[in-house]
């Protein structure tokens, strides 16, 4: 079996901004794995909020050596082989993985941060969307929930602080979400400095994200989150996220999956992690100025399940 290793890079639509900084272009690394006619592939994101880079990703992959990858890059190659194994086998991923057949989801779409009005405007562009996600966690995020909510107010809002809160400033927050609607804040403070949301009240869920990395992570939050974001790079890839989503029912937490900023390909095993969660935040290729083809189909918000041409 041969592997072949690449990195690809993305143009975002605009600008994308989060409490912790700004990009243009989304870079990813992609897996593909060949064994005589069959071809698998899988596509992983480093992320530096994890020190991990493409370079490194890149260079783990090529080394010969996959006992350690860095978890961007195990993500790419665990997918890359369920996709190869549902060629070789002829049976779709979702079969191999023990699931019913994937039915469409309605998945989040993302407001970049920014300010109280320009975040206002942009809502409105998105109104017949059935759930925003509102990037947060600077100055300013009172009159932002206000302002998005005066332009929609039926909208079905959840809102992602990215560890940019204060103990200071949480019980604030949290209240101030739950009066604009707010169904669930993802990690509002820094990762290893929550201790106090197992001592506050939860007027809204918590949903982990910084702090949820895999089913071993889950016990210590207990008492503090009500909800943990899946993700298949923090995972390691499908295998781990399925894993976790049935640990994170074992310990009731309600289960969000997400991504990092990516292509369809990244979004396809994803999306049979989306089957067993309460909330589906996979809009990344939305946020795309161009995506791989053939790409997933979203409808109104709804996202379709991807051609098994793209994978699995």
């Amino acid at each position: 079996m041969d592997m072949k290793v690449s990195a690809d890079d993305f143009a975002i639509a605009g600008t994308f901004t989060i409490a912790r900084g700004s990009k243009t272009v989304a870079r990813v690394v992609r897996v593909e794995l060949v064994d005589g006619p069959f071809k698998g592939q899988g596509e992983g994101v480093p992320y530096a909020r994890y020190s991990e880079t493409v370079e490194q990703a890149l260079a783990s992959l090529n080394s010969g050596d996959h006992t350690n990858l860095p978890k961007a890059a195990a993500n790419a190659l665990d997918c890359a082989k369920w996709d190869l194994r549902a060629k070789q086998s002829g049976k779709p991923a979702w079969q191999l993985a023990n699931l019913e057949e994937p039915k469409p989801v309605i998945t989040a779409y993302t407001l970049s941060l920014d300010s109280p009005e320009a975040m206002a405007d942009a809502a409105r562009k998105v109104a017949h969307l059935p759930l925003l996600k509102l990037k947060l966690g600077r100055e300013g995020d009172e009159q932002r929930l206000k302002l998005i909510r005066q332009a929609l107010p039926k909208n079905r809002l959840i809102v992602d602080a990215n560890e940019g809160w204060t103990e200071a400033t949480i019980e604030h927050m949290l209240e101030h979400c739950a009066g604009a609607g707010v169904e669930l804040v993802e990690q509002p403070l820094p990762a290893g400095h929550d201790d106090i949301l197992a001592r506050i009240k939860h007027p809204t869920l918590i949903c982990a994200d910084e702090s949820a990395h895999d089913a071993a992570s889950l016990p210590l939050l207990k008492g503090k989150y009500d909800a943990v974001n899946i993700k298949l790079d923090k995972t390691g890839g499908l295998t781990g996220a399925l894993e976790m989503a049935r640990a994170a029912k074992l310990h009731d937490f309600k289960i969000m999956v997400g991504c990092m900023l990516a292509t369809s390909l990244a979004m396809a095993p994803a999306f049979l992690v989306a089957q067993l969660a309460d909330y589906v935040d996979l809009d990344g290729p939305l946020l795309l100025a161009q995506d791989r083809e053939p790409a997933i189909a979203y409808i109104n918000g709804m996202m379709q399940p991807p051609l098994r041409q793209l994978w699995g």
